[in-house]
């Protein structure tokens, strides 16, 4: 039995994996499939200042080894989550953490805030990849002084670990990992979706609401690869990688990339117990290839 456990700055994983926001609920949803308290972390689905409908429907659409979702962010708000989600989630035997999503820096702070003061939310995940609305509707993430400028109100008011996920859809990712890093994340978090789309023949029309979607699952791993190895090299905190993680292979190649740690996302919703076989896949990796620890593997890419 190797040991399995990580650190993301100050956060303490019992293993490396994790479940990616929007994929896993609150968490008791999955609990009558796996046991909770086996996983590394559980980042909870996007939390927003003021609750948000999400988009109209059709809002999912099937694709080629993957999906595309426009779901819009559907959430009933921070004060509702503090009120009535935290006091059913604080006493999971894992580290829950908040994915945290805004239209303005100012919401992005206020909202991290509220968060700060919840004894059993040990850190928050900055979802960048929402729209400005002050500025023309571009996410944030796609700009250094977009991240820059979340990261910046946020590490004001919040002051645990902070990870920021990072968007896909940019020329040099490497260059807004640095930029956030410079405002104090503590570790970034990669991939987010890219952007994709699906097209009814018969109809013409796009298979979702608002045309297009943000596109998950292994289709995707190739990409969210090769970007977690080049902020790997590019950075000196911690990267969390996620895109297309179906077992326990696909995450030893992310963390050989140089991921401290891994989430799952689009694989919990065809295996709900996908997790807890990845961390037992990556403990029989390591026990056969000698290796008493989990970090002797990270970033060891001979490349």
């Amino acid at each position: 039995m190797a040991d399995l456990r990580v650190k993301i700055e100050n956060l303490e994983l019992k293993n490396p994996v994790m479940t990616a926001s929007g994929t896993f609920g609150y968490g008791p949803e999955y609990a009558d499939f796996v046991e909770l308290s086996e996983i590394g972390g559980i980042i909870v689905k996007g939390t927003t200042l003021h609750p948000r409908q999400g988009n109209d429907y059709p809002r999912m659409a099937e694709t080629a080894s993957g999906m595309l979702n426009c779901v819009g962010l559907q959430n009933k708000g921070v004060d509702y989550f503090c009120e009535h989600i935290y006091p059913e989630i604080k006493d999971i035997d894992t580290n829950m953490i908040v994915n945290v999503s805004g239209s303005s820096p100012e919401d992005y702070a206020e909202c991290a805030a509220r968060i700060d003061a919840l004894d059993k939310i040990p850190a928050i995940e900055l979802n960048i990849s929402c729209p400005n609305v002050k500025d023309g509707g571009m996410a944030f993430g796609v700009t250094c002084e977009g991240a820059a400028s979340v990261v910046r109100a946020v590490r004001k008011s919040y002051h645990k670990t902070l990870i920021v996920k990072l968007s896909p859809n940019v020329t040099d990712i490497t260059e807004i990992a640095r930029a956030v890093e410079a405002e104090g994340a503590d570790s970034v978090s990669l991939i987010n979706t890219l952007m994709g789309m699906a097209i009814d023949i018969e109809k013409r029309k796009p298979m979702l609401s608002i045309n297009t979607g943000g596109l998950s699952g292994p289709a995707v791993k190739p990409v969210a690869l090769r970007m977690v190895w080049q902020v790997a090299k590019a950075v000196g905190i911690p990267v969390v990688g996620l895109g297309g993680i179906c077992n326990a292979n696909d995450a030893i190649e992310f963390m050989l990339a140089g991921a401290s740690a891994i989430e799952i996302g689009t694989a919990n919703f065809l295996d709900p117990q996908v997790t807890v076989k990845v961390k037992n896949g990556i403990n029989e990796w390591l026990d056969k290839h000698g290796c008493k620890s989990v970090t002797e593997i990270i970033g060891q890419l001979e490349a």
